[in-house]
C-alpha cells in the first residue's frame, strides 16, 4: 500500500522517528502482515512466475511474493512514490535480489503487454485516481488467463482499531484528516468487483478476512502509527506534535478494554480479498 495520495507521506519527516515511508515500513508491517499472506496463498504464486506488485509502497508484497517465486521468478513493485520504493528497495532482501522498483502510477505503467502471471494490489487500489484506466493498465500487463488480486478494507467501523482513530479525527484534526482517513475506506469490495468486470475480467471472487492482530505496546505504537499515515499527519499539520500526542492517547483510551498488561492489544481488522482472472 502507498500513502502517496498525501504530499505529507513522501515529505514530512519526525526528528525521532525517521522519514514517513520509514514509519509507514515499521508501524503498518503488524497490520499488513496477515493480508499479505492471504493475498498471495489466494493466487498460487510458483517458482519462476513473474509478479507486479502495484501500489507497492515499502515493499510488503514485493518481498513476500519474491520468496514464493524464488530465484527464478522475478517481481516488479510499482509505486508513484520514490521516497516509498526506496525504503522498499532498502528492505529488500539480498537472497532474492530479482525485485524491479519501479517509479509509475497505476494507469502508466512502462512494462509491456502480457509482461506478468500475477497482478497483486494490498490496500492500494483506493489510491487510484481513474480506477477503471489503472485496471485497463492491470489487464494489459497480464498474460491470458493471469490473476489479479487485491485487498481492501471492510467499512472502517468493521475495524476496531480504526474505528477508535475515526472516533478522534473530528476533535483533533477536523476536515482534513477525516477526509484522507475516508479515502482509505474509499473504494469496496463491490465497487472493486464491478470496476474488474468493466474491465473484461472474469472468474470475480469476492471474500472477507478477519485476522486477529496483535498489535506492539499502544502507548508507543499508535502514534508511531498515526505519525505514519495521511490523517494522523493532518492531525499534526493541525495541532502539532501534542495534538497528535493527545490523538494518540485517546486512541490508546478508546481500545483499554482489549490491552492485556503488557500494553499490547489484540484486535480483529476486516478486509476483503478480491481476485479476478484476465
Amino acid at each position: 500500500m502507498s500513502t502517496s495520495s498525501s504530499p505529507q507521506a513522501d515529505e514530512k519527516d519526525s526528528p525521532f522517528e525517521g522519514s514517513a515511508p520509514e514509519r509507514y515500513e515499521q508501524y503498518s508491517a503488524p497490520v499488513m502482515a496477515p493480508f499479505v499472506a492471504a493475498l498471495l496463498d489466494a493466487v498460487d504464486l510458483c517458482p519462476g512466475h513473474q509478479v507486479l506488485d502495484l501500489a507497492a509502497g515499502t515493499g510488503f508484497v514485493a518481498r513476500a511474493a519474491a520468496a514464493r517465486v524464488g530465484p527464478t521468478g522475478h517481481v516488479v513493485a510499482a509505486d508513484p512514490s520514490g521516497p516509498m520504493l526506496k525504503v522498499a528497495a532498502a528492505k529488500a532482501p539480498r537472497m532474492y535480489p530479482d525485485i524491479e522498483f519501479t517509479v509509475a502510477p497505476a494507469d502508466r505503467l512502462p512494462q509491456p503487454d502480457d509482461a506478468f502471471d500475477t497482478v497483486l494490489c494490498q490496500q492500494g487500489v483506493q489510491c487510484f485516481p481513474d480506477l477503471g484506466a489503472a485496471l485497463a493498465e492491470v489487464s494489459r500487463v497480464l498474460r491470458p488467463g493471469g490473476r489479479f488480486a487485491a485487498t481492501v478494507w471492510a467499512a472502517w467501523d468493521r475495524s476496531p482499531y480504526f474505528a477508535a482513530q475515526r472516533r478522534v479525527l473530528t476533535e483533533h484534526g477536523g476536515p482534513s484528516a477525516e477526509a484522507y482517513f475516508a479515502a482509505a475506506f474509499s473504494c469496496p469490495a463491490d465497487r472493486l468487483a464491478g470496476a474488474l468486470t468493466d474491465a473484461g475480467f472474469h472468474g470475480v471472487t469476492v471474500r472477507e478476512v478477519t485476522p486477529d492482530i496483535t498489535l506492539p505496546p499502544l502507548a508507543a505504537f499508535v502514534r508511531g502509527y498515526l505519525s505514519a499515515v495521511p490523517w494522523g499527519q493532518a492531525i499534526e499539520d493541525a495541532a502539532g506534535p501534542d495534538g497528535l500526542t493527545a490523538a494518540a492517547e485517546a486512541v490508546t483510551a478508546a481500545l483499554a478494554d482489549r490491552t492485556d498488561p503488557d500494553g499490547t492489544a489484540t484486535v480483529p481488522f476486516t478486509a476483503t480479498l478480491v481476485t479476478a482472472i484476465r
